[in-house]
Formats: C-alpha cells, structure tokens, sequence
C-alpha cells in the first residue's frame, strides 16, 4: 500500500493495523470487503483510519479485490433537466461507497449506447444505464457482458430501478376527475420510449375504470419543441384539460397556448409528468406527476453494489407523487 500523509507525518497500512490492534490483512478486507469482518473491529478499523487520516490505494486494492472502483453511467441527454439530479443521485450514493463515477451523454443514440457501454466496460467494475434507448436484445447482451443496471427501463432479469407510473396516472385522472374533467387529451413521447409505453398502457386503463373520454394526440419529441408543435391540434380537440408525456413537453404546450390567448387553467388546464425544476418558475406553475431522481440514482447505486457482490436484486419500484399547482383548475 502506498503511503498517505496527514500534514507532515506519513500514515501507513501498518500504522493503523498498529494503533487498531489488528493485522494488516484485517485492515484491508475491513475497508474493502468489509461485510467479512466482524462489526466491532470493522468499526474500529474505520474510526483508527478515519482518525490517522488514512485512506486505501484504488489501485492497490484493486489488485486485492480485483476491481477497479469505478463505476459508469450513461444518459440519454444531460441537457433535459430531468436526469442532473439522477447523475446526483448516482455521484452521491457512489461516493458513500468510495466509488467514481465515469459519466457519458449518448445523445439519444442507441449505437452511441452500445459502443460506450462496450468502452467504459474496461475501466469500471459495472455500470448504470439510465433510460437506455437500445433495443431489448442489445440490452441483454450487454447485460450479460458487463455487470448492469437499468433505471427507468425495465426488462426480465436485469436489474432495474422504475417508478409507480401506474399509481402517478391514478393520482393524475383522479385529480382531473374532482375538478370536474372528463375529456382529456395526451400528447405521448417518442413511440419506441419504454417510458412512454408504461406511461400510455397505464393512463389507458387509469382512463378506463375512471370513466374518462381519453383522446391521444399522437407523439412528439419528448422537449419543449414537441409541445409546441403539437398544442394546436390539442385546442382543435375542444378537450378541458391535457396530460403531457414530461415537462418539457408541458411546458412547451403552455407557451404555444399563451400565444394563442388560451388562459391556463381557466380555459384549458395542463398536467406534466417528471416534475423537474423549472415546473414550479413557470407561471402559472405546473401541476405534475413527481417521478424520484435523485431517489433512482442512488437506488441504481446500490442494485449495482450488490450485483457485484452476487447479491442481485431484480426489481426496485420507487413511488410517485402528485405536485398541485397553478396550471390545474376547474373544468370550464
């Protein structure tokens, strides 16, 4: 191990097996395998460590444990204010874990996905794939090459982190119901999203049992600008309020409608799904469904850790919640 240094003074591996009353090897499988070491003298290891102000090599330990103590993540697009706080989450919940993280934008590019899975597999021990856009047998096949992780993306056997999307469509219709709501339109995100397919599949029956006239407006690139493309079309409708597949879209929709003098929710109200930071800057501001971000990342995080460990856990559902705001109002 490689020595470290508390101002002047040289702190070794040695020096804390010394001061902590263990052996060397204790130290080592304390700090990086610690579940093999008893809870009482891992403890102390930590506090003797923390105290002398040592901290373990990586590469070091990782010719020990055979990992490299890195793990990845890749996104879809760092520029939808949707996955920043999901990238916290993962950073956070890594870091507790003395882990980096090697971070990568695939620009919403299936075969970008699949190359840098494939690169980053050499320098990191597993990785975590944030709303993946690869098809289900790439995914498979990766998964099967390299330690993974899905969140917002789920398929059989692998490993994932989702949210409640059919108790926050329950949450949506039955909060557009008591304000007197009964034909309501969505506007979907991009047709090969696995999101959007959960998100349609459980409005529908949410519509269904609810009694509700659901008029689907077709797809639309899940940013501000498929809003605004499609809120024409939406007015044509003469529906009383709308869902829209995120934010973005939402919000796109709000602008269009104030060009057009459509008074939200006087006239029309908008519900938005994700609740991302901007939904309560906007005026008014937008009632949505509040999907757990940086909750997933860290989720992810541990789903991941304990693969490595051969502990897999196939499936995490995380809850959603209702965010009641200005944008929602009384049918007309």
């Amino acid at each position: 191990m490689t020595d470290h240094k508390l101002g002047h003074v040289a702190v070794t591996i040695k020096e804390v097996a010394r001061v902590a009353g263990v052996s060397t090897a204790t130290v080592t499988r304390a700090l990086s395998n610690p579940e093999v070491v008893r809870p009482t003298t891992r403890e102390r290891v930590r506090e003797v460590a923390a105290s002398l102000g040592y901290h373990p090599n990586r590469a070091a330990r990782g010719l020990i444990t055979g990992r490299t103590g890195n793990l990845g993540l890749l996104v879809p697009d760092l520029a939808n204010p949707f996955f920043p706080s999901i990238v916290k989450g993962v950073q956070g919940r890594a870091h507790e874990a003395d882990h980096a993280v090697f971070l990568a934008d695939t620009d919403e590019d299936p075969a970008a996905e699949a190359g840098l899975v494939r690169k980053l597999a050499k320098q990191v021990d597993g990785i975590v794939l944030c709303s993946p856009r690869m098809a289900e047998p790439e995914l498979r096949t990766l998964a099967a090459e390299v330690p993974t992780v899905l969140v917002y993306r789920r398929i059989a056997g692998v490993p994932s982190v989702t949210a409640e999307f059919l108790d926050g469509m329950r949450q949506a219709i039955s909060h557009l119901v008591a304000l007197g709501h009964q034909r309501i339109a969505y506007v979907a995100g991009p047709r090969r999203s696995w999101a959007n397919r959960e998100r349609v599949r459980s409005l529908r029956a949410v519509a269904r049992k609810s009694g509700v006239e659901l008029c689907e407006m077709g797809n639309v690139a899940p940013q501000f600008h498929g809003g605004v493309s499609i809120a024409d079309r939406v007015l044509a409708t003469e529906v009383t309020a709308v869902i829209a597949y995120n934010d973005l879209v939402a919000l796109g929709l709000l602008h269009r409608f104030a060009a057009r003098g459509v008074a939200v929710p006087d006239d029309l109200s908008v519900l938005g799904f994700d609740d991302i930071p901007l939904a309560e800057m906007v005026h008014p501001a937008l009632t949505t469904v509040a999907l757990p971000k940086e909750e997933a990342g860290q989720a992810g995080v541990d789903l991941l850790l304990r693969l490595l460990d051969s502990h897999q856990e196939v499936r995490r559902e995380l809850p959603t919640h209702l965010m009641v705001r200005g944008s929602t109002g009384p049918a007309r």
